[in-house]
């Protein structure tokens, strides 16, 4: 009897702590996901968005890149989760290198990727800043470096067998059991007493194949193994990498599906130059027929604009994202500041507070975006939707904004006037606006303390030396921070003209009092205070930020830099100015352009710093005679410290032993000549459709003509659905720099020819700065020849939109909804195809053209 009541005291006592877990887990959920698919707060029901970036540091290159250049990893977690928080970002997540932290049957190792990990976690809470964890990745930690074997189940198991393999299914298992079970070290609670952890994914990009059945065990088998560690969070899983298997996914027991988008293609090699926003107009989701995707929430896991430097794609996107109903959104991949001056994170990917200013300010804007638009609101298509609720993006501009009566925000220079200044409260921008007007380059933040005093927050200079998206090398710059004083000039009618300037970051002591608004101001955080004001400073922290904290890189380098894209074409017998990027001098160093051409004239140009780092000269008209000529810059620091560009050769070019030959060199275009939009021999930085990577497909050809090449595409057959080949080069810049001859120009003349024994209809588009497309067709036959198109007959049509996205189920094609009439000093573009007006019944044989040149003609 007595063991009996024992044995009763303890049971109910097991059942009173396992309900009290209970709740304290379900306490521990910050979101839930209701019956309609949306994710709520738990607190009040209302609908939750995430916004933020995905960041790599605590593994694979990210861990490695650190530790090659001796940084303390903990340190560089702290700087670069305080920009993440500068930025406004509440979201964190990454594919966790699973390889890294694990044996092969999946026993989970405890080790210094994972305490790095958890450090990481630690520190973004402290920020506010919730976490999605994906635990599995996949895939070894070697890129961009060679792979190589951990010993992680993940080097045993390929993406496709880790989904189809019964060995592999109960590593993950294991894994995924012992992952979700352990122990923060730092917070000293698991992922799921944690409330800032929100939710999981369980893994990234998978490839599914083999029966659909077998899918949706693996996705339940896995969801079942992190719920029996307690976990009560939404789980989501991918839908939209094998779309084949969407079904499968959605029928399974998850809470939510995970997207990506990259919509402009990956890895280009190069800057895309061009209008890109038709390819961000909307998010296409085709799985809206399937019945249990109508109950499940809706992520981004991953997005970026590939190769893109503009600052008008974030905003747009995230805008696409609000409108095809996702809740969370997650860029991928921040760079490390340590690492950021080279870009070596990932080529095609670069954004970064220091060293992209433009960039990191409009995906601040497309947090606020997507933060503050309704779910499902369609905006229309573009270029309406370049004006969205209080938000705008300008291609020609390349310009986003925000604009409220609170907080105004600008990604480059505007004209744009706050909507009431009286009422502002937050500022962030780069360049110049009617509030604010600074000299230098980097990002600046305004925020309201109270009445009267505001705290400035001012970045370093980031100067671009280099194409950021070309082949990376730590030893290669891409964008060389530099510190100086600029002058700023603030407009807020509460601080009034003469307030006061007192240091707030750790080493800074200046201290001064702006005269009509104007101070000089290095980087670093301030007070500013309106005169007569009396501050206590009783307040130490504002918006999960401390008052004093100030993080910015160093200079990797001091020597003198120049970053020049020389014009591929002028006109003759004008003035021209040349300028270029120079880092690594002061103002009161000599710059001197050195120019010829072949006709013998030489000039000695004195170089000026027109705006911050920027040197421009006017070349004269006389030396611009019609052929070739070739310059270098020299610059001269003291008496006897020269360098030259291109190639940074040091010595004085001007002395008898001088032997370095490097030139720029651009064309001269005499009066009445054609203007060449494309020839073959030179112009490689074309988009292809399809990628035609093999030899036979891809061709760059000798021509009968002495010193001719032609372009050469091919393939054995058409594809239904897209029964295209095609291909698109930018051609804005040669048609700037001849501008004032435009109006003359009637014809456009294209020298092709297809190997093909029947005739061939050849489509050539012209694409505009606002994405408006014309175009003719011309019929191709064996015969290498010009063949001309009246520009007056040129029609309104559609272009591809090239790259092509990932996923590939987004739009093929863009059509502007009212093109207008043609104007030549638009095009940005041109577009050639073939395909349109093949009968299906011809696609299986094979076809190929050859374009040799394209130019303008009088």
């Amino acid at each position: 009897m007595r063991n009996s009541l024992w044995i009763g005291i303890a049971l109910v006592f097991i059942l009173w702590i396992g309900s009290t877990l209970r709740a304290n887990s379900q306490n521990s959920n910050a979101v839930f996901v209701d019956k309609q698919g949306v994710l709520r707060w738990q607190k009040d029901k209302t609908e939750a968005n995430f916004f933020g970036v995905n960041y790599t540091v605590p593994f694979a290159y990210g861990y490695r890149s650190h530790e090659a250049l001796g940084i303390d990893i903990e340190k560089a977690i702290d700087q670069d989760v305080y920009h993440m928080a500068r930025l406004g970002f509440n979201a964190f997540r990454v594919h966790v290198w699973d390889t890294e932290i694990s044996d092969s049957l999946g026993n989970l190792l405890e080790n210094e990727h994972l305490r790095l990990f958890d450090y990481l976690i630690y520190k973004l809470k402290e920020r506010n800043i919730k976490i999605l964890i994906t635990p599995i990745a996949f895939w070894g930690p070697g890129y961009p470096e060679p792979d190589y074997k951990t010993g992680g189940f993940s080097s045993i198991y390929n993406k496709q067998q880790a989904v189809t393999e019964e060995a592999a299914f109960q590593a993950q298992e294991c894994y995924l059991t012992q992952f979700f079970k352990h122990v923060n070290s730092y917070t000293k609670v698991s992922y799921q007493n944690d409330p800032d952890v929100i939710a999981a994914e369980v893994n990234n990009e998978p490839h599914h194949t083999g029966p659909k059945a077998r899918a949706t065990e693996y996705v339940n088998r896995m969801v079942k193994s992190i719920r029996s560690t307690g976990w009560t969070k939404p789980i989501f899983y991918n839908i939209s990498e094998s779309p084949r298997y969407a079904d499968a996914v959605a029928n399974a027991n998850i809470d939510g599906v995970s997207f990506q988008w990259y919509p402009t293609g990956l890895v280009a090699n190069r800057t895309l130059q061009g209008n890109y926003l038709p390819h961000v107009n909307k998010y296409s989701i085709p799985f809206d027929t399937i019945p249990a995707f109508a109950g499940k929430a809706r992520m981004v896991y991953e997005f970026d604009a590939g190769d893109i430097a503009s600052p008008t794609m974030y905003p747009a996107m995230a805008r696409s994202f609000r409108e095809a109903g996702f809740q969370w959104a997650t860029q991928f991949a921040y760079d490390p500041m340590a690492t950021a001056y080279a870009n070596t994170e990932y080529q095609t990917h670069y954004v970064n507070l220091a060293h992209t200013p433009e960039k990191a300010i409009s995906l601040l804007i497309a947090s606020k975006a997507f933060q503050k638009l309704s779910r499902l609101k369609n905006y229309g298509t573009y270029p309406t939707d370049s004006v969205f609720d209080v938000f705008r993006v300008s291609h020609r501009q390349q310009l986003s904004e925000m604009n409220t009566p609170q907080e105004f925000y600008y990604a480059n220079t505007t004209s744009t006037r706050p909507t009431n200044l009286s009422k502002l409260e937050r500022l962030a921008g780069v360049g110049n606006s009617p509030v604010v007007r600074y000299a230098g380059r980097g990002a600046y933040f305004l925020d309201k303390l109270e009445n009267g005093v505001w705290r400035l927050e001012v970045m370093p200079d980031a100067i671009p030396v280099s194409d950021p998206f070309a082949k990376a090398s730590p030893q290669q710059e891409v964008v060389r921070i530099q510190w100086r004083a600029h002058t700023i000039q603030v407009r807020l009618p509460e601080l009034g003209d003469a307030f006061t300037v007192e240091a707030l970051n750790e080493g800074n002591r200046y201290s001064t009092r702006a005269s009509q608004g104007s101070i000089t101001i290095q980087p670093g955080t301030y007070l500013l205070i309106r005169n007569g004001k009396r501050y206590k400073r009783s307040q130490s922290s504002l918006h999960n930020l401390q008052l004093s904290e100030f993080v910015a890189p160093q200079p990797q380098s001091a020597e003198p830099t120049v970053y020049h894209q020389p014009k591929q074409e002028v006109t003759a017998n004008k003035s021209l100015s040349i300028s270029a990027v120079i880092a690594g001098i002061e103002p009161s160093d000599k710059v001197t352009l050195l120019m010829n051409n072949f006709s013998g004239v030489w000039k000695t140009i004195d170089m000026q710093e027109k705006v911050a780092y920027t040197w421009q000269a006017e070349v004269p008209a006389d030396i611009l005679t019609p052929g070739l000529v070739q310059y270098r810059i020299l610059v001269q620091k003291g008496q006897n410290d020269f360098t030259t560009f291109p190639g940074g050769h040091k010595g004085n070019p001007h002395a008898w032993d001088y032997t370095q030959q490097d030139y720029w060199q651009m064309r001269v275009g005499a009066e009445n000549s054609a203007l060449e939009l494309f020839n073959a021999a030179h112009d490689r930085n074309l988009t292809v459709y399809p990628n035609l990577w093999r030899s036979e497909e891809r061709q760059l050809i000798t021509t009968q003509t002495p010193g001719q090449m032609a372009l050469k595409l091919s393939r054995p057959n058409l594809k239904e659905g897209e029964p295209i080949i095609a291909w698109q080069h930018f051609v804005g810049s040669k048609l700037q720099n001849r501008q004032t001859e435009l109006a003359d120009y009637k014809r456009i003349i294209v020298k092709a020819r297809t190997e093909n024994k029947v005739p061939l209809q050849m489509k050539v588009t012209l694409i505009t700065k606002d994405a408006a497309a014309y175009s003719a067709t011309v019929e191709l036959n064996q015969q290498l020849q010009g063949i001309e198109i009246p520009l007056k007959s040129l029609q309104p049509d559609s272009f591809i939109l090239l790259p092509r996205p990932y996923p590939g189920f987004h739009p093929f094609r863009s059509k502007y909804a009212s093109a207008g009439q043609f104007d030549l000093s638009q095009v940005e573009k041109i577009e050639v195809s073939i395909g349109e007006g093949i009968a299906p019944a011809a696609y299986g044989q094979p076809y190929t053209f050859e374009v040799a040149s394209i130019w303008l003609s009088r």
